[in-house]
């Protein structure tokens, strides 16, 4: 299913976007792959989850280290087309959520923060990155005010997709829906189940936003920056 799922959207994208340049296909390139990991991360978890505790442990660790790499992936093409004439705030934000994304990749590793007791803990880290994007989306805002956001980064979709993280991880720190009816939801309609199709639809959401964003750059409306852009 993966392989004539990437072949279609290729061909899709392939086609709408000719004029891509190579810094496009490079910001896109990071939201794919950290899509690409995060999933295969989540694949990797519940395929060997029932080899043994000490396999299932690394699968879990693995799972949540995937989600960090979606986040950043999605970050980084965001901020690349919010402040695409202004490089200096390009790196300034990739270095933020790269620290970010590496104290959640600690915790998601650490033996330590994978016990039941630090759970709402891990839960809160991956709240305040999916947070973070909050400082450069206002930034982006009173530079270039709301209106231009709204077209630079598909700013609507980056909301919604900021919603969607944040209710998954919720969803999780609760332990809703089994927590209310206890063996009810074990096959089916976990919270790390409503978890994870939460965080695959925030990625469609992103997506669209990133195309949104791509096809204001490209449509001859966004204003030329005077530096090069390669």
């Amino acid at each position: 299913m993966a392989a004539p799922a990437a072949y279609w959207l290729y061909h899709l994208l392939s086609q709408r976007y000719r004029d891509a340049a190579d810094s496009d296909i490079l910001a896109f390139s990071c939201f794919f792959g950290g899509a690409a990991f995060c999933l295969g991360m989540s694949a990797t978890y519940h395929t060997i989850s029932n080899h043994s505790p000490v396999v299932a442990r690394i699968g879990n660790a693995l799972d949540y280290i995937g989600i960090v790499g979606l986040i950043v992936g999605s970050f980084v093409p965001s901020v690349f087309y919010g402040f695409y004439c202004v490089p200096n705030l390009q790196n300034r934000y990739w270095a933020m959520i790269c620290t970010i994304g590496l104290g959640c990749v600690i915790v998601s590793a650490s033996p330590r923060f994978r016990t039941p007791r630090w759970r709402p803990f891990r839960a809160t880290m991956f709240i305040g990155m999916g947070l973070s994007a909050v400082f450069p989306v206002l930034h982006g805002v009173f530079l270039f005010g709301l209106d231009r956001m709204q077209q630079q980064i598909g700013l609507n979709w980056l909301v919604f997709q900021g919603f969607l993280y944040i209710l998954g991880a919720g969803i999780y720190a609760a332990r809703v829906p089994e927590r209310l009816m206890p063996g009810k939801f074990d096959i089916v309609g976990s919270s790390h189940q409503i978890f994870h199709v939460l965080v695959v639809c925030a990625a469609v959401a992103h997506l669209t936003g990133l195309l949104k964003a791509f096809d204001y750059r490209h449509s001859g409306v966004a204003e030329t920056c005077q530096i090069p852009r390669g």
